[in-house]
């Protein structure tokens, strides 16, 4: 049985007014339904795990809201991280808590805030990623690209193997550009990395010795005070010590060179509802175009002469929108964004310019 790792961080700044530090994008309903995206993220779960081997690492400031969410999950299984220190420290810290429980463990780690168009066929993909697990390998998810994406990192895979679907990972790559990134569509050879790892546990923080020897041996000491008396003490000292870095760059990339990362090839309309105009592209659209999110029960929108509209009524006030097109309007009770859909990656410059002004309360 898999144990199930849901890193439940970050604040989500191209959402920006709807998702904010302190309720950051996992906690919204994004799906098109009324479950968040953490909630949709443990119900797809189900078919591969327990509620009893599945584990959300997330900060201090949502593990509260984490909890309500999750009513269905042991409250020792929510891992609360003093502060962020990226995605290595996370999974690891999962990592360390699994193997006190079952040594020879495979765990997933999942990240919070992914939609998944078809969760069957992703279930059948994650399988036979445990499958290559189980052999050593430590495994990635890797999605098969539909464009020549410059927004995501890449897979370089070698030829199948003869274990079913399993493909060597040559190399991790960056963000392409343009022309790399078609380069990449063309050769068939290349898959877009969304970070969802499978992998048995004692392999992975074997090879976390092996490339961060400093972060394995601060994981190793919290782990071992895990659900002790002295656990606040340790994690207190020891996390802000650790290294504050990536799994993929932490681990994964050089277990590639190494020749130990392998992937499994996925088609189940992955997305990982980075900006406002991704969410329009894959929320329920009426035969204008528009999208309107969240709008039950609060006097929501008026739309008139205006398509390819992505709005966001948050606020109690009626939105009403006439003669625009492909805009996104996101309405809170102390913010407004109004901007281009082809802007919408640059929402984050605002966050950014808010935090120089000192405004911290607004971000």
């Amino acid at each position: 049985m898999l144990y199930a790792v849901i890193p439940a961080g970050g604040s989500g700044t191209r959402l920006w007014p709807l998702s904010r530090a302190g309720h950051p994008k996992f906690l919204h309903p994004l799906t098109g339904t009324s479950a968040s995206l953490l909630q949709a993220t443990v119900d797809r779960l189900a078919p591969l795990t327990t509620p009893e081997r599945t584990l959300v690492v997330t900060g201090a400031a949502h593990a509260a809201s984490v909890a309500r969410q999750l009513t269905g999950l042991p409250e020792q299984n929510i891992l609360v991280e003093p502060s962020p220190r990226d995605s290595c420290a996370a999974i690891a810290l999962a990592a360390g808590v699994i193997a006190l429980r079952d040594p020879k463990a495979v765990m997933g780690s999942f990240a919070a805030d992914h939609l998944i168009g078809d969760p069957q066929r992703w279930a059948e993909t994650v399988r036979e990623a445990v499958r290559g697990a189980e052999q050593g390998l430590l495994m990635t998810v890797g999605i098969t690209p539909t464009r020549p994406e410059t927004g995501y990192g890449y897979l370089e895979t070698g030829d199948p193997t003869d274990v079913g679907p399993l493909r060597p990972v040559a190399e991790f790559k960056e963000k392409p550009a343009a022309e790399v990134a078609e380069a990449y569509l063309r050769s068939g050879r290349h898959l877009w990395n969304a970070s969802m790892f499978v992998w048995r546990v004692d392999v992975f923080l074997a090879e976390l010795a092996r490339q961060q020897p400093a972060l394995y041996t601060g994981i190793t000491a919290i782990a071992a005070a895990w659900g002790t008396p002295e656990q606040d003490e340790v994690l207190g000292t020891v996390w802000p010590t650790l290294p504050k870095i990536s799994v993929d760059y932490a681990v994964m990339e050089g277990a590639a060179e190494a020749g130990r990362v392998a992937t499994v090839p996925g088609d189940f309309g992955w997305n990982d509802v980075g900006d406002f105009h991704t969410l329009g592209d894959v929320l329920p659209a009426d035969a204008d175009g528009n999208v309107v999110l969240g709008a039950e029960g609060k006097p929501g929108v008026l739309i008139k002469d205006s398509t390819g509209l992505v709005l966001v009524p948050q606020s109690g006030r009626l939105v009403s929108v006439l003669g625009l097109h492909d805009v996104i309007v996101v309405d809170t009770a102390d913010a407004v964004l109004v901007c281009p859909r082809d802007r919408a990656q640059d929402v984050k410059a605002l966050v950014d310019e808010l935090k120089e002004r000192g405004e911290e309360n607004l971000v």
